[in-house]
């Protein structure tokens, strides 16, 4: 049953702050940005149409006139276009940038006119076209759900709480930045250390000219290039075999005991790439900073609009769910956001002191009920909101913990706000009644009837895809580590086999029954019997059903299926359902059945079976090979 939202006492509600009520909330949900300006379908079509020219793009040779070595300008064009896809997805604005940069490089290298003939640059530049467009809509909703929100606020302005004034945003990121952008100026150090080392000896070398007489590959699958000069062989190691064609002339340099290719002179790729690297991550996390810098700064610099709402945790990944005031069961998410706890540092030296041990003691039950899975979910509980929420905004918000807490707390957005999608509409709705596990099953138990026979649920179709993807995994994996013989690669097979056997033989064939005095649960290697009277909680988290128990470790079956694709498919995951089924019977005596499940009823473990079976695999690929 849901509990009512936990009140927030009237001294932390501003006087005159307006209740942010369901048709208010409706109309900026109305204004979120259309499906089609998504990030994930702009930033695919432009994923697919930039490798589709980088695929086609021709490829120079590598000649001594035009040696293959260090392309800086390259560099720094992978790194603004690997950023402005990292932005798309999460800084529209510095994307309207980069892809300015990157249609402005386009059309100094080949121009806009050449490249109506190449069917790739002309995909790249409507999937350019097709991006910028979503990101300006986006841009104009976020305005849009802006002046809704103000409408829905009234003319009541505040300051934010002391705590939140406090503060601050980006310190981390910051951090990360430097120590990135220091690994990729270190990468750039070393290039320029390889290209110095080969300059210095190729000044002092011998300029020859010799015919390459041998394209072959070693053991490490390394091409070889051999080329014969002034009466001797010499052996290169190439990335492009295809530029040098037996019987071709090629120049190379020599000075004592070493040699090199002209065309080919060094392999500065490995520090190239962690110069990459570097650059991205460390731009990405810089920007990052500087952006949750200056919106945090923005939102203390002058009162806020406030509004009376209901938040929740969720109960998976922590993010704060915002809910309308007349939303009491929570069913209709407006928006959601990742926050942290901001205190005033006269607080912080005080709750140091002031009962650490009964604190401590208590956040210690709850780890313990969370490692377990045995952890109610948290409640909804009433707020005041500081700030204009729309797309990409920062808030803050006062509320309760839980119902036993006896000061408020304030936090502050960690994230950017994110619209809930159409969630208002019935569709909507139903989806994040599955999904969201504050779910009432009094309407699950309604669509139950008793029973006197016992209840089973066992893998489906998707769970046993799942079961037959990693059973392949598996004998790959047998396969690739035998057919060299003993080798190191056999303690990965050590490793990893005994979690694949246990993964694969749950998938298959996991199987609950219910009867008049519990559960039989049937993993991958035993059936375990669970009484109704010692079960706590049942639960679907992590494409997994746990059981927990009463003063002792929970049962878990996992994986069940692959709620993410069946949910994209628009079906409700099977295990899930069972955990709704299971709780309800656990929440509704009188639905449980009658009679006890027979032994066929109960379930086989299929996991010696197929320790067997591979073990026999294994035997066959080592008398094969």
């Amino acid at each position: 049953m849901n509990r009512p939202p936990v009140p927030l006492p009237a001294e932390h509600i501003p006087p005159g702050t307006a209740e942010w009520r369901t048709p208010d909330a409706e109309r900026w949900l109305a204004a979120a940005p259309a499906r089609w300006a998504r990030p994930l379908w702009t930033l695919l079509v432009l994923v697919a149409s930039l490798a589709w020219d980088v695929a086609e793009a021709p490829v120079a040779p590598c000649t001594s006139a035009a040696p293959c070595g260090t392309d800086w300008l390259g560099l720094g064009t992978a790194v603004v276009l690997l950023l402005t896809l990292y932005w798309v997805w999460r800084q529209p604005r510095l994307a309207l940038v980069g892809l300015a940069a990157a249609l402005t490089g386009f059309a100094v290298k080949g121009g806009f006119t050449s490249a109506l003939g190449e069917p790739s640059a002309v995909a790249f530049l409507m999937a350019a076209a097709f991006t910028t467009a979503g990101i300006i809509h986006r841009l104009a909703a976020a305005g849009r759900q802006r002046a809704r929100a103000l409408e829905a606020a009234g003319p009541v302005a505040q300051p934010l709480p002391a705590a939140a004034r406090t503060f601050r945003r980006g310190r981390l990121s910051f951090v990360l930045a430097a120590l990135l952008l220091g690994v990729a100026g270190f990468g750039c150090w070393q290039v320029q250390q390889v290209v110095d080392a080969y300059e210095e000896r190729a000044a002092g070398a011998t300029h020859l000219s010799g015919r390459v007489t041998a394209l072959e590959r070693d053991d490490d699958d390394i091409d070889i290039v051999e080329v014969e000069a002034d009466g001797r062989t010499h052996r290169f190691e190439t990335a492009y075999p295809e530029d040098f064609p037996v019987g071709s002339r090629v120049d190379i340099v020599v000075n004592g005991d070493w040699a090199a290719l002209v065309a080919e002179p060094y392999d500065a790729v490995g520090w190239e790439l962690l110069a990459l690297v570097g650059f991205v991550a460390g731009l990405a996390f810089l920007a990052n900073g500087a952006d949750g810098r200056g919106r945090s700064q923005r939102l203390r610099r002058e009162p806020l609009p406030v509004l009376r709402v209901l938040v929740r945790e969720g109960h998976d990944d922590g993010r704060t769910w915002v809910f309308a005031a007349d939303d009491p069961e929570g069913l209709r998410p407006i928006l959601h956001f990742h926050s942290l706890y901001a205190f005033e540092e006269e607080e912080e030296e005080e709750a140091e002191d002031d009962d650490g041990g009964d604190a401590a003691v208590v956040e210690l039950d709850k780890i313990t009920e969370i490692l377990r899975g045995e952890d109610p979910p948290p409640p909804l509980r009433e707020a005041v909101l500081y700030g204009v929420p729309h797309a990409g905004a920062e808030v803050a918000f006062v509320a309760f913990d839980d119902e036993d807490d006896v000061e408020v707390s304030v936090q502050c957005s960690v994230t950017a706000v994110k619209s809930a999608g159409p969630a208002l509409t019935e569709r909507g709705r139903r989806r994040h009644e599955r999904e969201d596990p504050q779910r009432p099953f009094d309407g699950i138990a309604a669509g139950m009837t008793p029973s006197a026979g016992p209840r089973t649920w066992t893998a489906h179709g998707f769970s046993r895809a799942v079961g037959l993807g990693l059973l392949l995994v598996q004998g790959g994996g047998i396969w690739a580590a035998l057919a060299d013989g003993p080798s190191w690669h056999w303690l990965w097979l050590a490793v990893g086999l005994p979690w694949l056997v246990t993964a694969v033989a749950t998938a298959l064939t996991w199987r609950i029954t219910a009867d008049r005095d519990g559960l039989w649960v049937t993993g991958a290697w035993r059936v375990r019997r669970v009484p109704w009277n010692v079960i706590t909680s049942v639960r679907h988290s992590d494409d997994g059903i746990r059981i927990g128990r009463a003063k002792d470790s929970s049962v878990e079956l996992s994986p069940t299926g692959w709620a993410w694709l069946e949910r994209r498919l628009g079906r409700e995951p099977h295990a899930l359902r069972t955990a709704e089924e299971l709780r309800a019977l656990l929440l509704h005596p009188d639905l449980r059945p009658l009679e006890e499940a027979p032994a066929g009823r109960q379930g086989m473990p299929v996991g010696p079976p197929l320790v067997a079976l591979s073990t026999l695999w294994g035997v066959a690929v080592l008398l094969l090979l």
